[in-house]
C-alpha cells in the first residue's frame, strides 16, 4: 500500500517534537495518519519545515491559536514553511483522493487564517487545546467518523488500485490499467480527485517510493533519479539524507 512521507525534520533541531499515529482499521482506508508537531519551549532560530509532496489532503489545527485550521493540500514540489520560533500543530493526513473537494474547498500549504467554512472544524480544535497527543486521538477519529457521514470524506476505488499495485506501475499506461479505465478518464478522476494529473500523481508516487527505500523503480538510470529527486526536493538524495530525518 501506499505509505507516504509528508515531512522531512532538520536533523540539526533536536528541540522539535514530531509524533505520528495509525488510524483504527475501520478508517485506514481513508485516514493516513494523525500527527503532531510541536516545539518543547522556544527555538533559538525561525524553524523551516519541509514539506514533501505526497497528493495527501490535511485537516490542520493550530493548537497555540486554535482558530487558525482548515483543510489544505500541497503540490508536486516539496514547499519549506517559516513555522517561527514556538509553534503546536495537530494534522490529519487523509488519504489521496478521499477528499470530496466539492463539499469542502482544499487549500495549498499551511494555513494562517481564522477557519470560516460549514465544517465544526473550530470546535473540534477547541476540544483538541490542552490534551496529550493520545488523548487528542479519540477527539480525531470522532471527527473523521462524521466527516465519512456527511460524506466529506469517502473512499477512492480508482487511487486504491494503484496504491494495490504500485510495484507494477511504471508509466500511465500501466495506472490506466490497473483501474480497468481509459487514459482519459484517469485524467479526469485523478485530477478531481487529487488536484493531480496521472503524470504528476505518478511523479509523486516514485519519490515516496524512493522515500520507503524502494529501489529506484521507473527511472531509466541513476542520474535520471537524482535529478527528478532534486526537481521535487529541492536536494539531491544524499544532501537530503543528510540534512533530514523522514
Amino acid at each position: 500500500m501506499y505509505d507516504p512521507k509528508g515531512n522531512s525534520k532538520d536533523k540539526s533541531v533536536q528541540a522539535v517534537q514530531f509524533v505520528e499515529a495509525e488510524p483504527p482499521e475501520h478508517l485506514r482506508g481513508i485516514v493516513h495518519r494523525f500527527l503532531a508537531l510541536k516545539t518543547n519551549g522556544s527555538l533559538p532560530e525561525d524553524y523551516r519545515f519541509h514539506a514533501l509532496p505526497d497528493a495527501c489532503a490535511y485537516l490542520v489545527f493550530d493548537q497555540l491559536s486554535p482558530t487558525i485550521a482548515g483543510a489544505t493540500k500541497l503540490r508536486a514540489e516539496s514547499e519549506e514553511f517559516n513555522l517561527g520560533k514556538e509553534f503546536h500543530f495537530v494534522n490529519i493526513r487523509f488519504m489521496p483522493g478521499v477528499w470530496q473537494e466539492d463539499r469542502e474547498p482544499l487549500r495549498y500549504g499551511l494555513l494562517n487564517q481564522p477557519y470560516k467554512g460549514a465544517l465544526p472544524i473550530n470546535d473540534t480544535a477547541q476540544k483538541l487545546v490542552g490534551c496529550p497527543f493520545e488523548k487528542q486521538q479519540s477527539t480525531l477519529i470522532s471527527f473523521v467518523q462524521t466527516l465519512v457521514e456527511d460524506n466529506i470524506v469517502a473512499p477512492n476505488p480508482t487511487t486504491e488500485k494503484i496504491f494495490q499495485n504500485l510495484d507494477e506501475i511504471t508509466s500511465v499506461a500501466d495506472m490506466a490499467e490497473a483501474t480497468n479505465i481509459s487514459a482519459r478518464q484517469l485524467q479526469r478522476i485523478l485530477k478531481k480527485s487529487t488536484g493531480f494529473t496521472p503524470h504528476d500523481f505518478l511523479k509523486i508516487l516514485r519519490l515516496q517510493q524512493s522515500l520507503n527505500g524502494a529501489d529506484t523503480w521507473s527511472y531509466a538510470d541513476q542520474s535520471h533519479f537524482i535529478h527528478s529527486f532534486r526537481k521535487a526536493t529541492g536536494y539531491t538524495p544524499g544532501k537530503f539524507a543528510k540534512k533530514f530525518d523522514v
